[in-house]
């Protein structure tokens, strides 16, 4: 893969202050063979300039009014060439190496989606990553109900796996990568480059993770349509009632102290029909 062309996907909104960082360590990188697609997902602060400033040619600026990160990444994927992607937020960075060693290490084992380990920085602070949020290996299906276990700016896929996949939800307005990955675990087993080539940034209030209320919701909403699909065994489908049956129970737990008894009785009946194996309205979140 030493000549592969690879596609960074890099969407940002308002992030003109950590940007550069990002698009700093795509010019490091050591395989150089790379077109980094930008999406400005509409931003109003000084984005535009700090873009202006990089003119390399393997840079790629669209724009967009915006329509989130996940309309965001479709736009990008849809625009790039490579037959390799790899996403990169625009508050992370990557290490210098870190495309060339995740390029060998996919050709070398074989895998059409792999991630890297990754250092965590929370609040310009690097802290030390939990233990519950340590990556796993090969297949994982069952892990990755419970919880996202794949990083986007640690990632890279074949194209082919890519549109097998499928593009990400944009009506998710968060959890759009467990959503993801769910897909991509279904149907994939995903390596791991047991190096740190991925520096997350985490801590600040502008992240979907902190800024977008009710994840839980987000998630029952990707299992939902996980299980709709008709795409799982019967053995993956108890799986995934049972994740689904746990979250809703936490859900409702939450709506039921904000005094929210009828959206905790209509996420019940919900998870119900699903369980009976009756149909669900297209729907049923409207």
């Amino acid at each position: 893969m030493e000549n592969i062309l690879v596609s960074i996907i890099l969407p940002t909104y308002n992030r003109s202050g950590f940007i550069g960082k990002a698009l700093d360590s795509v010019l490091a990188q050591t395989h150089d063979n790379w077109e980094c697609v930008i999406i400005d997902d509409g931003s109003t602060d000084d984005t535009e300039a700090v873009l202006s400033a990089y003119d390399d040619p393997r840079f790629v600026r669209l724009r967009q009014e915006n329509q989130g990160v996940s309309g965001a990444r479709n736009t990008g994927i849809a625009a790039c060439t490579g037959e390799v992607v790899a996403l990169l937020d625009s508050d992370d960075e990557w290490m210098p190496t870190k495309l060339a060693v995740q390029l060998d290490y996919m050709r070398t084992n074989n895998y059409e989606i792999s991630q890297t380990e990754e250092i965590w920085i929370r609040g310009g602070r690097r802290v030390n990553q939990p233990a519950r949020y340590a990556k796993p290996e090969g297949w994982f299906f069952d892990k990755s109900l419970e919880m996202c276990l794949i990083s986007p700016s640690c990632t890279m896929f074949t194209r082919s796996a890519l549109e097998r996949i499928g593009p990400f939800d944009v009506d998710l307005p968060s959890c759009e990568d467990y959503d993801m990955w769910l897909r991509a675990c279904l149907d994939y087993p995903v390596g791991l480059v047991r190096e740190k080539l991925t520096i997350k940034h985490g801590g600040r209030p502008d992240q979907l993770s902190v800024c977008v209320p009710c994840a839980d919701k987000h998630r029952i909403r990707a299992l939902v349509k996980l299980l709709q699909s008709r795409k799982l065994d019967e053995n993956q489908r108890d799986m995934a009632l049972d994740s689904l049956e746990r979250k809703v129970s936490i859900y409702m737990q939450g709506c039921e102290k904000r005094g929210k008894s009828d959206e905790a009785e209509r996420v019940w009946n919900l998870f119900c029909i699903l369980r009976d194996g009756k149909e669900i309205p297209l729907n049923p979140w409207s």
